[in-house]
């Protein structure tokens, strides 16, 4: 007797044959994605996209009815973002290198898309649209956007730090991004931003606001306190180390807590969004524990 694949299986398998059809269409913006991701800091999250993102559609491939033939329609609409989005690439003319490179993934990202609502059914791309959308990550962040970004994290960090040097007790006078000390001035310069830990405590955010809480707002507070929490932690490192480097030894601001302590000051942040998560997670344990409880099977009286 010969085994026959299922047709959901042929269908990943047609849908896996698509993937590798267009990393090979995309073969030079692709390495031209990784050179970048691996000598910016800015984009070094990207390489670990595309594997989140499989793991969650693997993780979340829940039992759908099969859907007979294909969806032409919704995977044509895709199809024909990519396509103008491919023609945009091609032709900006006044677009930066960088620009054109989120533009050709971009185009990539929807092509995905397309096939994937084409071969496996628009039931399964709602069911999967977070791993779907979560590819978005992998498109580098325009410097005109980042710029913004950067600078948003600078002013809610410095505001962040003030509010610590007050506290502390510490004469301080601020000028914009300048702290002046006693001993020293320091100022909050785009270096200073957290923009790449920040980007990585976002990013862990989603995915706990995705797989922890059922309700919308409950996702979207705990994604506000995550980012939040971008300029309180990155506020505590400034404050930090320009306290330890005016009182203590000013090799702070050039030793390794400086260069390589992203992770504590990452860590630390992580511990703040502990009380968030806890508080709007009690609820969801409570309903969860009743949705799984079952009944208790009545038995007919005796005639």
């Amino acid at each position: 007797m010969i085994a026959t694949t299922p047709p959901s299986q042929k269908r990943w398998i047609y849908f896996g044959v698509w993937v590798l059809l267009c990393l090979v269409l995309y073969f030079k913006p692709i390495m031209r994605l990784v050179q970048l991701a691996w000598n910016d800091d800015t984009a070094s999250h990207i390489l670990l996209i595309p594997f989140i993102s499989a793991w969650l559609l693997y993780t979340e491939r829940k039992p759908k009815p099969e859907e007979h033939g294909l969806s032409f329609g919704p995977a044509i609409a895709f199809l024909f973002l990519s396509v103008l989005a491919l023609a945009l690439a091609v032709n900006c003319a006044s677009c930066s290198a960088k620009d054109i490179l989120s533009i050709y993934i971009t185009s990539l990202i929807l092509l995905l898309i397309s096939g994937f609502v084409l071969l496996l059914g628009v039931s399964r791309a709602k069911s999967s649209s977070f791993a779907l959308a979560f590819l978005l990550f992998t498109i580098p962040i325009p410097d005109v956007i980042l710029n913004k970004i950067i600078y948003w994290l600078q002013a809610g960090s410095a505001a962040i730090a003030e509010v610590l040097f007050n506290l502390s007790g510490a004469p301080v006078l601020r000028e914009g991004f300048v702290f002046h000390l006693p001993k020293m001035s320091i100022e909050v310069a785009q270096e200073c931003s957290g923009i790449r830990s920040s980007l990585a405590l976002l990013i862990l955010a989603l995915l706990v606001a995705h797989f922890s809480f059922r309700a919308f707002w409950k996702k979207a507070v705990f994604i506000c306190a995550g980012l939040g929490m971008m300029l309180v932690k990155n506020g505590i490192r400034i404050a930090t180390l320009t306290l330890l480097a005016n009182y203590v030894n000013p090799d702070f601001l050039y030793g390794r807590l400086h260069h390589q302590g992203g992770v504590v000051f990452f860590l630390i942040g992580l511990g703040l969004l502990l009380p968030v998560f806890w508080y709007l997670r009690r609820g969801e344990i409570g309903s969860v524990g009743k949705a799984n409880q079952v009944a208790p099977k009545q038995t007919p009286a005796a005639s």
